[in-house]
């Protein structure tokens, strides 16, 4: 069994991370949690304590937490600027890290994780769950078996509402300097599943952002970018915190050659459309919306990570898996900055998209 903590104690880790570490309380002990803020960590070990996780000890200081702990694993849920600093202090320690989305804000910080995980023979998954979705999941093996024939274009769009109770709620939401905006946010789930499902790299991006209604906060509240994909295909991304009056959906579409697959619901977690040849439909087009936009994928993410580090084997969303999304922001941010496309290799920040909205 693992000896496992949880570092960051605010809304994801109460609602997700504290159901994902229960359900696999069998095989990680989460021996400690830590937050900033003693309260959180207070809450969080409350609902531990009541599902059957006893004797978790409370810290405010993880460097304290993994001196005093003798930890195998970490999971971070922290304001998104701490990623990169509190992953590479845990590896450092030679602690294997489940980090949140994005694993970190410039291209340097994440090759510096990379390549620490790699030296250091330790596993980084970064929480990209909504992989692990049932229709994703059957989409992906359409993709592999090459049912789509020649893929076209695909298709990510993410329009929620995020208002001013959401930022108000965390001083750090939407600053260049710990989040970015709606497209770093909000929107790397479903940007990962469209780079993902391309089975292929990056070659260019171009990208436009705006804030049309959140002049509280320093980053965009939507972007949109087209992806020029080295297999000749073509992905869309359309991303906004402003649908009124509330959440409305996340979709992925792909299309090709023979087949065209459309995922919806709250969360891409319903299939909306599902067509080849002599096959129209699918029974998961039945399935029910999740309770919130965060999903069913920790639980899986959490077995996932705990296989790997058990199992040694490479996780789903290694470091250079979940490098790919929070690559593609950065260059929409890249080309918003300078008007123009942005081809890769490159090297970026949110700190540089200072004063460019």
């Amino acid at each position: 069994m693992l000896n496992h903590a949880l570092i960051g104690c605010g809304r994801i880790a109460q609602k997700k991370h504290t159901e994902a570490i229960i359900k696999n309380k069998d095989k990680i002990k989460t021996i400690a949690v830590c937050d900033i803020v003693k309260e959180n960590a207070e809450k969080v070990r409350n609902i531990l304590n009541g599902n059957g996780i006893k004797d978790i000890k409370i810290y405010t200081d993880y460097k304290e937490m993994i001196q005093n702990e003798n930890l195998n694993a970490v999971s971070i849920a922290t304001e998104s600027g701490k990623h990169h600093e509190i992953s590479v202090y845990a590896m450092k320690n030679d602690i294997n890290v489940l980090v949140e989305k994005p694993m970190a804000l410039s291209i340097k910080d994440m090759d510096e994780m990379i390549e620490l995980s790699e030296k250091k023979n330790l596993k980084l998954e970064i929480c990209f769950q909504n992989r692990f979705n049932p229709p994703i999941q059957e989409l992906r093996k359409k993709l592999t078996n090459d049912d789509f024939g020649k893929l076209f274009h695909s298709q990510a769009s993410i329009r929620w509402n995020r208002n001013k109770n959401y930022y108000d709620q965390a001083n750090w939401r939407g600053t260049w300097e710990m989040d970015g905006g709606t497209l770093m946010n909000q929107c790397t789930h479903n940007i990962d599943l469209l780079i993902w499902n391309s089975l292929s790299e990056v070659e260019e991006v171009y990208g436009k952002t705006v804030n049309y209604n959140h002049d509280y906060i320093d980053a965009e509240d939507f972007g949109t970018a087209i992806i020029k994909f080295k297999n000749g295909m073509i992905g869309i991304i359309e991303g906004t915190a402003n649908v009124y009056p509330k959440n409305l959906e996340e979709t992925l579409s792909i299309f090709g050659e023979k087949g065209t697959v459309v995922i919806g619901g709250l969360a891409v977690n319903k299939i909306e459309t599902w067509n080849f040849e002599n096959e129209n439909e699918h029974p998961f087009q039945k399935l029910p919306d999740p309770d919130t936009v965060y999903g069913f994928g920790h639980i899986p993410l959490y077995q996932d990570f705990y296989e790997s580090i058990i199992q040694d084997k490479k996780p789903l969303i290694d470091g250079k898996e979940g490098k790919k999304a929070v690559e593609v922001v950065l260059a929409i941010y890249k080309s918003c900055k300078e008007n123009k496309p942005i081809k890769f290799p490159f090297e970026f920040s949110t700190v540089e998209m200072k004063n460019c909205l």
